[in-house]
């Protein structure tokens, strides 16, 4: 049941981005992101080394896969300074998965609770824009 559970949810995910704009697609993976470190810090709590780890390995490729896709030409300063964000998160869930560390998946979560309520509250008219405009 888990694992159909587990697959529903992934075909579900794939089809919203399927069909969603690329400020969309941004939030979603925001929300994963939040979503997976969530689910980091319970397999901490529940001394779960491999699914930590596999839980915060996702989430980096999510942060990498978000810093790709930022728009250096139209962006400037602000992708300049989500880039280095990103990067700082990058190091900050690195070693949170060598010290098992809650504290700094917290720190993490809160960042990226910032970045999406920013990213939620661009107005719909700017919603086809590549991340950021």
């Amino acid at each position: 049941m888990r694992g159909s559970l587990k697959a529903y949810r992934q075909v579900n995910v794939e089809s919203q981005k399927a069909e969603a704009s690329p400020h969309k697609v941004v939030q979603l993976l925001l929300g994963g992101s939040i979503d997976k470190l969530l689910q980091a810090k319970m397999a901490i709590d529940s001394n779960q080394v491999a699914k930590k780890g596999e839980l915060l390995g996702r989430t980096m490729e999510i942060i990498t896969h978000l810093k790709a896709s930022l728009d250096h030409d139209k962006g400037g300063e602000i992708a300049g300074n989500l880039a280095s964000l990103y990067d700082y998160l990058l190091r900050r869930i690195a070693e949170a998965n060598a010290a098992a560390d809650s504290t700094i998946i917290d720190e993490v979560i809160d960042l990226l609770k910032t970045v999406k309520e920013g990213w939620d509250a661009i107005p719909a008219e700017h919603h086809n824009l590549k991340h950021p405009a």
